[in-house]
């Protein structure tokens, strides 16, 4: 019978530190496999790998596509792609973003859950909004494990603080120091009862992350259309809310939850403010121009309308500068080494 063997991390803000710690007091014969997607740019350089190995006794590298998953071994999700958890093996995907990020916590925690139910030990760590709630919850829904670590501890703790409001029935919540003693002994314990059918939600969420085309056409989907636009593409967003825990996906698979859709509509927001300042400068400046040019030509009452414009083009634009200037800014997280020598692998089935 195995264990739960099947261990999956998230982490944002904060989450350098919070990852090493957590590394560094994880044995070197861990009797489980441990994924981690930690927010990053999409387009950059993550040197997590390097600095995990450096860290701690297990070998840490970037995930790649279709590898098969081992034991006492840690793969972190590359910049641009979502890490999936597929029976025995790895996925790679660069699926649409979910709570604006790529990769994200909760395509994860769902394939994994999918993929191995009772198996799966979900942990959530320092981060700011609230990717790995849903994720966190699809882990439940399959009789896994649920790990967060305490608001109080954490750097940052709008994630921990958003799975515990919203998920039922968390396992643990823990400071970071006490998580790796606990995730070691979960790791020892075996899984007892039988698996549940994976929940049809869970199945369509994990297919459409890898834009299953079967899943992208169909008319039947969990949920019920909002009155909301998708921020990444204009679609229309579903609501599939459940309980507490608000959610919104829209039909090519970008998804939110509700903190996160509010970040992304105030960025929205600001930036149609800076298109209404330039565009109301720019009338200024032209309609000033023009003023000048009709005083020229002697067209006085012309040139008094044009003055009046810039006035008024000037007075609203002051006003937008007030708002940008006033207004409340949401911030958002937003080289493998050598792996020291180890047994004989032992793969994940």
């Amino acid at each position: 019978m195995p264990g739960h063997d099947i261990i999956v991390v998230g982490a944002s803000a904060g989450g350098v530190e919070a990852l090493s710690y957590l590394v560094k007091n994880l044995p070197p014969d861990l009797n489980a496999a441990v994924m981690i997607v930690l927010h990053v740019p999409s387009h950059g350089t993550s040197v997590l790998p390097h600095i995990l190995t450096r860290a701690g006794k297990l070998p840490a590298s970037h995930a790649k596509d279709g590898e098969v998953i081992q034991l006492r071994r840690i793969y972190i999700a590359p910049p641009n792609y979502h890490l999936l958890v597929k029976p025995g093996h790895i996925h790679l995907a660069r699926g649409p973003r979910e709570n604006g990020h790529r990769p994200a916590i909760d395509p994860l925690f769902r394939t994994a859950a999918r993929a191995y139910g009772r198996r799966v030990v979900a942990v959530v760590l320092t981060g700011v909004l609230d990717d790995g709630t849903a994720g966190l919850k699809a882990v439940k829904m399959r009789n896994g494990v649920a790990v967060v670590q305490n608001p109080e501890d954490a750097m940052y703790a709008g994630m921990p603080r958003s799975a515990i409001e919203n998920v039922n029935d968390i396992d643990h919540i823990l400071p970071l120091s006490d998580i790796p003693d606990i995730l070691v002994s979960i790791a020892n314990t075996q899984v007892e009862g039988e698996e549940d059918p994976v929940p049809e939600e869970i199945e369509v969420e994990s297919d459409l992350v890898e834009l299953d085309m079967n899943v992208l056409n169909s008319e039947q989907r969990p949920g019920k259309p909002s009155t909301f636009g998708c921020p990444d593409c204009g679609g229309t967003l579903w609501d599939l809310s459940d309980g507490n825990l608000l959610r919104f996906k829209c039909r090519t698979g970008h998804a939110y939850s509700a903190e996160t859709l509010l970040a992304k509509q105030s960025d929205a927001l600001e930036d149609a403010l800076w298109v209404a300042l330039r565009a109301l400068e720019e009338k200024a400046s032209l309609s000033r121009r023009m003023a000048e040019r009709m005083r020229d030509r002697n067209q006085l009452l012309s040139a008094q309308r044009l003055e009046e414009e810039v006035q008024d083009s000037q007075k609203r634009a002051g006003v937008i500068r007030d708002v940008l200037l006033k207004g409340n800014t949401t911030t958002a997280d937003g080289n493998n080494s050598k792996a020291p020598e180890e047994e004989e692998p032992t793969n994940v089935s």
